[in-house]
Order: C-alpha cells, then structure tokens, then sequence
C-alpha cells in the first residue's frame, strides 16, 4: 500500500503561481509514474500533467501547456507541480497519482493510488 500526501495549496490571484508537492510513503516504488489530476465543483476528474518513473517523459494537458512543470524527486518519492500564469479557469482540488508501472497514463482508472487533495482556488 501506498499514501500519498498533497499540499500547497492555497489562494492565489489570477497571473500567481503556486507549488503543489505530494510526498509518497508506505511501499512506494521509484519505478512508479505519477501523474496529477484535478476536478472542480460539478465537473469529471481530469488529467492534468504526468512523469513516467525516470522523469524522462512528461504530459500534460492542453489548457495548461507552457504554464505548469510536473517535476519528480526519485530520492525522496516525491512529486511537485509547478502552476505558472494561473487562471480561475484552474480553480480545483488537485490530486496526486500514482500508478504501479513505469509509463504513465493520461486516465484516472489506470492509478492505483491517490492523495486526498488539495485545494487550489485562483481569483479574478
């Protein structure tokens, strides 16, 4: 079993950045990807960004490319997100993945392991 732990969160206004990390413990495998996910009032979870086990690969949603860095410490299994130029339109409890297999994947039904969130709500 893993867990998985978010934070960072917070209040920020619209063009600010915030840092969300997700620090692993339990079992958690260096060789896992980790993706980050989030989901608005009323709204599907969606993909956000991921890293597959190396940190060699990365993906990211449309709406957020050249904004936010999905990064990963192996060391420490850990995962950051770094969130640039925010807008409202980002307002969301943000989730830390993990999946048990090197390459990562774009859909949550393919993680074994979640946080339990984080909020991140951006203002006009």
């Amino acid at each position: 079993q893993v867990q998985l732990v978010e934070s960072g969160g917070g209040l920020v206004q619209a063009g600010g950045s915030l840092r969300l990390s997700c620090a692993a413990s339990g079992r958690p495998s260096s060789s896992y990807a980790m993706g980050w996910f989030r989901q608005a009032p009323g709204e599907e979870r969606e993909f956000v960004a991921t890293i597959n086990w190396d940190g060699s690969r990365t993906n990211y949603i449309n709406s957020v490319k050249g904004r936010f860095t999905i990064s990963r410490d192996s060391a420490k299994n850990t995962v950051f997100l770094q969130m640039n130029s925010l807008k409202p339109e980002d307002t969301a409890v943000y989730y830390c993945a993990s999946r048990k297999y090197a390459r990562s994947s774009n859909y949550a039904y393919d993680y074994d392991y979640w946080g339990q969130g984080t909020q991140v709500t951006v203002s006009s």
